[in-house]
């Protein structure tokens, strides 16, 4: 029968120790807390080799009085809670009391500190666990820890620390984290001499993001305010149009906490769902404000994970606090030039090259210019057909289209000059399905240059050429009106259409049937494994519709645990994009005004429901300056 054993001192310190202090980043991230806490308003941190040698946390809190001193290096002593009911609530970063027993138990650390009350400060040193000496010491207020040599007696430990790049790139990110969560907080980081962070601390995050990750991310953020159930969720998240390859940039705080919560990246990510690409995710800095007793911070050893009384209101809170900046942001995708034109042409015998051309770009031959002025208002019932009706080019359509040319006759697409038309409009529509402000509705002049492949409109739009993806913006387009209906307006198949389905698919449709009568199918089962539809939703057409009915069973199926409050978006996602013109399809140019002034007049449309942008813009000055001109 094997023995048990009580385990000496300097044993039992080692194992707790193991769970604090992992690296130099972990000490950094303990002390800093311990800073916070004691209400600092400056804090300098400085390392060097990675902060494996050296490490040193200056702030000017409360400071310790001498009596207390010895006690902030014994296990389980703290000042954040005295009771069990305090760990119901907590308000502090830190309450464990375990941080610098575990530190000072695998590291040589030098104590400097002076409360407000004390005429002189006191000098502390431990190492190993080990009282060396305290003594008097001349210090302002605050305190300074300097921690040298971890794992200078385990050093088994040290040798699975990293390279010094490594560890310090580690400490860096801790302290921008800690600048981000504390903006009210002048941060100083010294990295082997070398001075690379320093914040306002005024209090504005937007200052603090700007000092840590610099012009271009900070210049990319909107801001989110939303409160909900006596709940705040405050900070920044990037515009659409800037999304990333990876969650790196994503950071939530919980009361000022950072934290790695799955609810709130799922709720953040949910909300950008119509916004950007599958693949490429957002930027965020958020700080989820709650009654501390609704979130418990006690379940991970390094206090990164929590654990919420109700996950769902955590949810409604960011998702709908997110969605609602992200959908007034009216930013459009700009073109990037790079790389330069001088890159492309990096051989010698590119750059000797001379191109020629023989084609008269300006005039035609035996062909006059024609003037014409068009002033174009959509008719609102040309957008409730189907995308065949927009593709037709002989569709039959409603245009009140004003002439100002002598022959009064329609204009020819081979017969117009861009440069000599004046600006069709694009008026105000009643019955918008998009939400957007009252002076977002005003009338936006523009000038239709024409179509490239048969795919992208150009539009001229005072100093700036849009390019527009007629499938993607006709997808949204189709989306929010989806969106907007009370009831979804269906129409009757003449000959019913049996889709046959796999058991899974056969059986999510089943149990979704109610669903899919909202969303303007009417469905019902035809025998084991197959569905019969009578009725498809009017904006989809002439679509496949056995495609359209398997690929909502298929996203049903693959999203059928979603906490997502949106789940009817999937179907509004397929029948939109079915209904829609497609690329390659011929447009008439006169459909193709109507389109645009019908897009212009719903200013929150920028993106296709699968997060696509639906334009992308280039400036004169990005153009004239790709031609020398400036």
């Amino acid at each position: 029968m094997p023995t048990i054993n009580i385990l000496p001192k300097e044993i039992y310190q080692l194992i707790a120790a193991g769970e604090v202090v992992e690296r130099p980043s972990s000490i950094v991230k303990e002390m800093i807390e311990n800073s916070v806490d004691a209400g600092a308003e400056h804090i300098t941190v400085e390392i060097k080799n990675g902060g494996s040698t050296y490490v040193r946390i200056t702030d000017d809190g409360c400071g310790i009085e001498r009596e207390q001193v010895k006690k902030v290096f014994v296990s389980h002593a703290t000042s954040k809670i005295s009771n069990a009911d305090d760990l119901n609530a907590i308000g502090t970063l830190g309450f464990r009391g375990e941080a610098m027993a575990s530190i000072s138990a695998v590291a040589k650390v030098e104590l400097l500190t002076k409360a407000d009350s004390e005429d002189v400060g006191t000098r502390y040193e431990i190492a190993g666990g080990e009282e060396i000496s305290l003594d008097d010491a001349g210090c302002p207020k605050g305190t300074t820890i300097v921690v040298r040599d971890i794992f200078f007696n385990t050093p088994a430990r040290m040798k699975f620390l990293k390279k010094d790049v490594t560890e310090g790139n580690a400490v860096a990110g801790i302290v921008d984290r800690m600048a981000i969560s504390h903006p009210e907080i002048s941060f100083r980081f010294i990295r082997d001499g070398k001075q690379t962070l320093i914040t306002s601390g005024n209090g504005d995050l937007k200052s603090a993001i700007y000092s840590v990750f610099g012009r271009e991310v900070s210049e990319s953020l909107i801001d989110v305010d939303y409160s909900y159930d006596n709940m705040r969720v405050t900070g920044y998240v990037s515009k659409p149009t800037a999304s990333r390859k990876s969650r790196a940039m994503q950071f939530f705080f919980i009361n000022s906490r950072l934290v790695k919560s799955a609810t709130a990246m799922a709720a953040l990510e949910q909300a950008y769902k119509n916004s950007i690409m599958v693949g490429r995710f957002p930027m965020c800095v958020l700080n989820i404000e709650l009654n501390p007793a609704l979130v418990d911070v006690n379940v991970h050893p390094a206090k990164i994970e929590v654990r919420f009384a109700n996950e769902k209101p955590i949810f409604d809170l960011v998702y709908y606090g997110v969605k609602s900046s992200v959908e007034a942001d009216r930013s459009v995708k700009e073109a990037d030039f790079s790389p330069k034109l001088e890159q492309i042409y990096d051989t010698p015998s590119k750059m000797n090259k001379t191109y020629t051309s023989k084609i008269d770009f300006f005039k035609k031959k035996d062909e006059p210019p024609v003037q014409q002025s068009f002033k174009i208002q959509p008719n609102e019932e040309f957008f409730r057909t189907s995308r065949s009706t927009l593709r037709s080019p002989r569709a039959s359509y409603d245009l009140d289209i004003e002439y100002e040319d002598k022959n009064e006759e329609l204009p020819k697409a081979e017969a117009v000059h861009t440069d000599e038309v004046e600006p069709a409009v694009a008026e105000e529509v009643q019955e918008s399905p998009a939400t957007c402000d009252e002076n977002d509705n005003k009338s936006i002049d523009f000038k239709l240059i024409g179509e490239a492949f048969k795919t992208y409109l150009i539009v001229e739009i005072e100093n700036e050429l849009y390019f527009i993806d007629k499938h993607a913006a006709h997808e949204r387009m189709n989306y929010e009106q989806f969106k907007a209906q009370a009831t979804v307006e269906t129409q009757m198949l003449l000959s019913p259409v049996a889709v046959n389905l796999s058991k899974d698919e056969f059986n999510v449709l089943c149990d979704n049937m109610d669903l899919l009568s909202r969303c303007g199918f009417e469905a019902e089962p035809f025998g084991d494994s197959a569905v019969i539809v009578r009725a498809v939703p009017s904006l989809v057409g002439d679509s496949d519709i056995k495609d359209l009915i398997c690929e909502i069973a298929q996203k049903l199926l693959e999203h059928k645990t979603d906490i997502t409050p949106d789940k009817i978006d999937w179907i509004y996602h397929s029948a939109s994009c079915r209904g829609a013109v497609k690329a390659g399809d011929n447009t008439s140019p006169e459909e193709q005004r109507l389109f645009v002034a019908k897009l212009l007049s719903m200013p929150n449309i920028r993106f296709c429901p699968h997060g696509r942008p639906v334009f992308i813009k280039i400036s004169k000055y990005d153009i004239e300056k790709q031609f020398g001109r400036v």
